[in-house]
């Protein structure tokens, strides 16, 4: 993977600026509940740099981010955890990943968003449309993954995973997905966080904490103004017997490089190496879709590539 370099010096200084991108695990209610919280807006602006995003995707695809990232809170070791929507609207479909390690990579199926109007709104229900949203675990040395799949209800994707928790995995869950622009419409601060019942937990009590939850002010311009989300979720979650577990760093990272696509195109089918190695066109070009970086082969190195094929 390469990184797209991000050339507005205002916007790399507050990014220096900011705590480093993170995940805060605790626990609340003797153990009953678990609280979540990421930190990610240098991910959600390398993100848009890398696809190239304009606000409203970088909106749509960077609250899919978000989720993500908490996410990666669910798997362990080497194991990855898939969230992608399928959907009828002009959003198309979204897929990302997240690796136990707290990488996260993915992108957006449409790309400009095709609109007929101008928003008026941040409701997106109509930019989504029908659709399903699906999560799967990859659990290392398991052959198949472990899905889940409910339709979307709301259009919202934070009430749309705690719609999916709840049916799928009969886990009350609660999500918050902040992304905070400025006037110049670019990303400041981004976060997240998330509920989750526990064994033992009891309805009043995760009640309180959801109602909680949607009372606080933005967690997004609390990370803009350069505060971490730990002291975001310790400020506002008090007389609940919260616990602090575990700190991770998080990062947009794919795995992807340029010998990988090599192999891929020595396996090609002879006919199609052979056009390839005739007409090109050159510099040949692969572009991964979960980072949308470009690799590329001259017409020499091109030979050289496919010269190493047995025939």
């Amino acid at each position: 993977m390469l990184h797209t370099p991000i050339t507005d010096p205002e916007l790399t200084r507050h990014l220096a600026a900011l705590p480093e991108d993170g995940r805060e695990v605790f626990v609340a209610l003797d153990a009953t509940a678990r609280i979540t919280a990421i930190g990610a807006t240098t991910i959600i602006n390398q993100m848009q740099a890398n696809h190239g995003l304009q606000p409203l995707e970088t909106y749509v695809l960077g609250q899919a981010y978000l989720a993500a990232a908490l996410l990666t809170s669910l798997v362990e070791g080497n194991d990855r955890i898939q969230l992608s929507i399928e959907c009828g609207g002009p959003i198309g479909g979204i897929y990302t990943e997240g690796w136990a390690n707290g990488s996260v990579r993915g992108y957006l199926k449409n790309n400009p968003i095709p609109l007929t109007r101008e928003l008026t709104s941040l409701d997106l229900d109509e930019l989504y449309g029908p659709g399903f949203l699906t999560i799967s675990k990859l659990l290392e040395g398991k052959k198949t993954p472990f899905s889940g799949q409910t339709m979307l209800q709301w259009g919202d994707l934070a009430k749309d995973l705690a719609t999916h928790f709840d049916q799928s995995e009969q886990t009350p869950t609660h999500f918050i997905l902040s992304i905070d622009f400025n006037d110049k419409a670019q990303v400041v601060g981004a976060g997240a966080f998330f509920i989750q019942a526990m064994p033992g937990w009891k309805q009043e009590d995760l009640d309180r904490l959801a109602n909680c939850a949607d009372e606080l002010p933005s967690l997004g311009k609390h990370i803009a103004s350069g505060r971490s989300v730990k002291s975001f979720v310790e400020t506002h979650f008090t007389g609940v017997d919260l616990r602090h577990l575990d700190s991770k760093d998080i990062r947009f990272f794919c795995p992807c490089t340029k010998e990988q696509y090599g192999r891929y195109i020595q396996h090609l089918k002879e006919s199609d190496r052979a056009d390839i190695e005739e007409n090109g066109p050159f510099p040949f070009e692969v572009v991964c879709s979960n980072c949308n970086t470009a690799y590329r082969w001259n017409r020499d190195e091109m030979k050289r590539l496919l010269s190493k094929v047995k025939r």
